[in-house]
């Protein structure tokens, strides 16, 4: 059995004491392969260095993060990011998207960034990561002027309803499910066995959203585990069959990957 963690900021300072062993423990768990989104130009070498730790496990995105786009920094971020893409190959742009729980008075900027890092991941024909919060109509409302044969990707820690869910598919989103799936008012758990499982990837976002029962306290990738375990209880197929099925639909994002043997 492998398992993928689609999305994991490894890099983060809350493993600075103990990356090796996280990892570790993923590894343990059948968690193999770990993809890092980016944030912005204050965290690239420190996803530079982990990956170079781990080359055979670790696959970089390359990205602004909503919440780090700022009227002061967000172009010479930009720019960031491409510069990185002329240096180096990344396995997908992200994460991007729209965030309107901290800051709303950045609506129009994140939008603009947005599109401006859509268009790149379309000139590159990779996949984009979305992270999406309190943002579902503008998020959609950007995907549908930009929808193209090669728009595609994951809809980060999906924590729609099923109308949302259905509308992101049909963007060539999978969803990215975590911890929110194990939480007793998550609500995702009271419809996704609607959606096929051939548009479902696994993450932890870890730090962050840790699922139950380790709900509260720092998440690690080992608990994609238990996001499987959940899901496949919702789906009612086995742990390897949940399993099998959700890594290949990472290794089909993730194509310019070498997932090895």
């Amino acid at each position: 059995m492998i398992l993928i963690d689609t999305h994991t900021h490894l890099y983060s300072d809350k493993f600075s004491t103990d990356v090796d062993e996280v990892i570790a423990r993923a590894k343990k768990n059948k968690v193999h392969y770990f993809f890092l989104p980016a944030i912005d130009s204050e965290h690239t070498q420190s996803m530079y260095d982990l990956e170079k730790k781990y080359p055979e496990e670790i696959g970089l995105m390359m990205g602004l993060h909503p919440t780090s786009v700022q009227k002061e920094t967000y172009l010479s971020e930009l720019k960031h990011v491409e510069e990185q893409f002329l240096q180096r190959d990344f396995c997908a742009v992200g994460e991007i998207g729209i965030d309107l729980y901290w800051d709303q008075s950045t609506l129009e900027i994140q939008k603009q960034a947005f599109r401006h890092q859509i268009k790149l991941a379309k000139s590159k024909k990779l996949p984009i990561i979305i992270h999406c919060r309190n943002a579902f109509d503008e998020v959609f409302e950007v995907l549908e002027e930009e929808k193209s044969t090669e728009l595609h990707g994951i809809f980060h820690c999906f924590t729609g309803d099923l109308a949302q869910a259905k509308k992101a598919i049909a963007y060539q989103m999978k969803l990215g499910i975590g911890g929110v799936a194990t939480f007793k008012n998550g609500k995702i758990d009271q419809f996704l066995n609607q959606i096929d499982l051939k548009h479902i990837v696994l993450e932890t976002d870890s730090p962050y959203l840790a699922p139950s029962p380790h709900r509260g306290k720092r998440n690690e990738s080992s608990y994609v585990r238990l996001i499987a375990e959940k899901v496949a209880s919702l789906y009612a197929v086995s742990l390897d069959e949940l399993a099998a099925i959700t890594t290949k639909n990472a290794v089909e994002i993730f194509k310019n990957f070498n997932f090895g043997n």
